[in-house]
């Protein structure tokens, strides 16, 4: 038989009701003779409790511990709520004072603090270093020497002209500071590129799965200079691999840290080059340098036109005849020959070369028949002279006599082998300027050639020191894609006592080192030291 359900809810809850009873019962008794418990000297034990127990004053004194842990805790609680406190009120302090900076009070009494006045001082400042230094336009100067030039430097050589007697034309920078320096403008010309902002003209809607990167690997050159009183100015160019076009950072350091003056993309890609030769006799120069233009400009270039402007009647006809072949073995037909019947003149020539070309502006490259160039130089030629803005005065590696040079090789290697920035090879051509680059129009609008100059010398320092006058800026920098080839020089009784100095001196620069120089002077003093070392070798007796 079954017993009904409300019968069994009733018995369970009557058997929790005893349990509880029970258990409160157990407590009170513990309390109790926990307060009855008489005290001794000795830890007493609980009775009906099994085993060693501890007495009263054990519980006490855990009970204090804990009441002292909790203390500590609180008060180091409280020390940083304070701390936050304080904190958060100076925080709200700085707030206020922002919001009281940028609305300035009528009256005029709340202006910017001393720290940020001071910072918008030297920033300031710093700008006005940019806008002192020949940046972005350039400055009048007295002559020739005053012009700062720029000094060359790839990711790995720097060409420089101040050599001294220790420093070479070429060389690894050594120097930490001068290699961090190197480093860091690189990397920071990469991060104007890279994350360009809205006054560099990209679209910034573009985001950078669609926009080009650069790396080390992508830095071709670079050109920098500095004006003492002012800072450093660095022209940085990129580009891709397989691309045609050019970016351009011009970075400032005032003296402090860099600061971005410009980033362009240059497109280089339909800038044709004339480059203009004046010639006279020396077929066989001739003959040797159409070698060169037909291995840089026609096969790697390729976008260049040669005029040449022959003087006199001999050699003409040889003339003709190696630009016929060039023509007929590349389909080269760019080039135009100018004949005059007079006297050589260098400035008449160039300057009936730059008029002969009827075809609107273009960039020219005045050149010499002893030059030999690279397509890399065309490059730089195309991207440091631009119309209305700059000129590009390169300075050139000027190779000694190799006779002297290689005077311990039987015959001298050939041409391309010479072509090395050494001590002893070469020095950079820093009195020179005839070889530059720049726009047609300059050099309309600048006056041209001083055509009264005669004969050799003189007419490329008249035509420089006209834009050193004006405004336009003259990029002036050593560039390791130029050679001047040495060949002999002939200083004429008919020139005037300045023309036939610095004959005279360019020959002498032109023939070789300070050392080659050196051993040629005490040639005598060496042999008979030599002399003297073989006969007493000879007159040692024999042991």
């Amino acid at each position: 038989m079954r017993m009904p359900r409300r019968g069994l809810v009733i018995q369970a809850r009557t058997r929790w009701l005893l349990v509880g009873l029970a258990l409160l019962f157990s407590l009170v008794l513990l309390m109790y003779l926990l307060e009855c418990a008489p005290q001794t000297d000795n830890n007493g034990s609980l009775p009906g409790v099994v085993g060693e127990s501890m007495g009263k004053e054990y519980y006490q004194a855990l009970l204090q511990e804990q009441e002292e842990h909790y203390q500590n805790r609180a008060t180091s609680l409280k020390r940083q709520i304070a701390q936050l406190k304080q904190e958060l009120q100076e925080m709200s302090d700085k707030l206020k004072s922002l919001q009281e900076k940028k609305s300035p009070k009528v009256n005029g009494m709340n202006y910017q603090g001393t720290k940020e006045q001071t910072s918008n001082d030297l920033l300031e400042f710093l700008h006005s270093q940019i806008d002192k230094a020949e940046v972005s336009v350039g400055a009048k100067l007295p002559s020739e020497y005053g012009v700062i030039p720029f000094e060359s430097f790839t990711s790995m050589k720097v060409f420089q002209l101040e050599m001294g007697l220790t420093r070479h034309p070429e060389e690894k920078p050594v120097r930490k500071d001068k290699r961090d320096e190197l480093v860091e403008v690189i990397e920071a010309g990469l991060e104007v590129i890279n994350n360009p902002d809205e006054e560099d003209g990209q679209d910034e809607d573009d985001g950078v799965g669609d926009r080009q990167l650069y790396s080390e690997n992508d830095f071709i050159e670079g050109y920098y200079r500095t004006e003492r009183d002012k800072g450093t100015q660095y022209e940085l160019f990129y580009k891709k691999m397989d691309g045609m076009e050019y970016r351009h950072v011009t970075l400032f350091r005032p003296f402090g840290p860099l600061m971005k003056v410009k980033s362009e993309t240059v497109d280089i890609s339909r800038s044709i080059i004339n480059i203009i030769v004046p010639l006279a006799g020396r077929t066989e120069a001739f003959a040797q340098f159409m070698q060169n233009f037909r291995d840089v400009c026609i096969h790697q270039d390729k976008r260049v036109h040669l005029t040449v402007v022959y003087f006199g009647q001999d050699g003409l006809s040889e003339v003709k005849s190696i630009l016929e072949s060039v023509a007929r073995e590349t389909d080269f037909h760019n080039y135009t020959l100018v004949s005059l019947n007079e006297e050589f003149n260098r400035g008449r020539g160039l300057d009936m070369g730059a008029r002969a070309w009827e075809k609107g502006e273009v960039l020219m490259f005045f050149c010499d028949v002893d030059v030999y160039f690279t397509a890399e130089f065309l490059n730089s030629c195309r991207l440091n002279a631009e119309p209305g803005k700059k000129v590009f005065y390169p300075v050139v590696f000027s190779l000694y006599n190799p006779a002297i040079v290689y005077a311990n090789q039987d015959i001298p290697p050939p041409v391309e082998q010479q072509l090395v920035h050494k001590k002893d090879s070469g020095f950079w051509r820093d009195f020179g300027f005839g070889m530059t680059c720049q726009y047609r129009t300059d050099f309309l609008t600048v006056g041209g050639f001083d055509l009264e100059v005669k004969g050799w010398g003189g007419e490329d320092v008249h035509l420089y020191r006209k834009y050193l006058h004006g405004d336009l800026m003259v990029i002036r920098t050593p560039v390791p894609g130029l050679f001047h080839l040495w060949h002999e020089k002939h200083c004429a009784d008919e020139l005037t006592p300045e023309q036939y100095r610095m004959c005279i001196q360019s020959k002498a620069m032109n023939e070789a080192s300070h050392s080659h120089l050196g051993m040629l002077v005490f040639r005598d003093e060496i042999e008979a030291h030599l002399r003297k070392q073989a006969y007493r070798t000879n007159s040692e007796p024999v042991g």
